[in-house]
């Protein structure tokens, strides 16, 4: 059966370089399900939980944003942070969406950076409810 190679790399160190039969990679408007020979393409990420599916066996990774090339059946994700789902922190995701409800946002600039710090939040809340 024929694999793709998933590699997940952050600004410090590539977390993750493994083949798969498929992934799932959360975009910044959903998600994206890939298997080998998808058309290329480049996407912008998320903030999520990226699936990597391999003999019945999955294993996710929380995705902090940036972006995704897929070509050639490589899913290539670069990404300003990657952790096993066992690693977010539900109490300090939930800190960090109560500062983020707390900053004043009197320009467009300001409202997309408070928008952003709290679905960055939210996505942490959710994938480390999901890990309990």
């Amino acid at each position: 059966m024929a694999q793709i190679r998933c590699i997940v790399v952050t600004p410090e160190a590539t977390v993750s370089e493994q083949t798969v039969d498929s992934v799932v990679v959360p975009l910044h408007d959903g998600e994206l399900g890939v298997l080998p020979g998808h058309a290329p393409l480049i996407g912008r990420l998320g903030f999520g939980e990226l699936r990597m599916l391999n003999g019945g066996q999955a294993e996710s990774l929380y995705i902090d944003g940036g972006f995704v090339q897929i070509a050639d059946d490589v899913v290539s994700l670069l990404t300003q942070d990657a952790m096993p789902l066992s690693e977010v922190d539900e109490v300090g995701a939930r800190e960090l969406l109560d500062a983020a409800r707390e900053k004043s946002a009197s320009t467009l600039d300001l409202q997309e950076i408070r928008q952003r710090s709290m679905d960055r939040a939210r996505a942490q809340i959710r994938i480390a409810r999901k890990a309990r």
